[in-house]
């Protein structure tokens, strides 16, 4: 569903509202935050829904590992964190652990060291080999 953007000429505040295709231009907007009706549309960001499939075609395009630099944890880290971005899930506390010791510079054996049971607890973390 189209998420439109306003801003209101009385409060100054960014509105999102949520109208299907069929409610556009009928439903007038109203301000969520002071009921005004003296709202000014706004050109937001353009999203595209991409498969599972696409996101990690692009993650795995040349241009996009140019920068990855395989000895390097903060490399890695950086990496990892626009992977899960990409994906757009959240990957739990273990990966999010994981990746801010590695974007602070600490290798990866250093890492599975401290956390022997890596990925045991979370489904969406296989750990192991970074």
């Amino acid at each position: 569903m189209p998420v439109y953007e306003y801003r209101c000429q009385d409060c100054r505040r960014l509105v999102r509202l949520v109208f299907t295709f069929s409610e556009y231009g009928k439903v007038t907007p109203v301000c969520t935050y002071c009921e005004s009706k003296n709202l000014t549309r706004r050109i937001g960001r353009i999203v595209v829904a991409k498969s599972e499939d696409a996101r990690m075609d692009t993650l795995m395009d040349d241009s996009a590992l140019a920068g990855l630099d395989e000895e390097d944890p903060r490399s890695l880290g950086k990496f990892m964190r626009k992977m899960s971005r990409e994906m757009g899930e959240d990957m739990g506390d273990e990966f999010n652990e994981v990746v801010d010791r590695l974007e602070k510079g600490e290798s990866p054996e250093t890492i599975e060291q401290s956390m022997p049971d890596l990925g045991m607890n979370d489904n969406s973390f296989s750990g192991g080999d970074f």
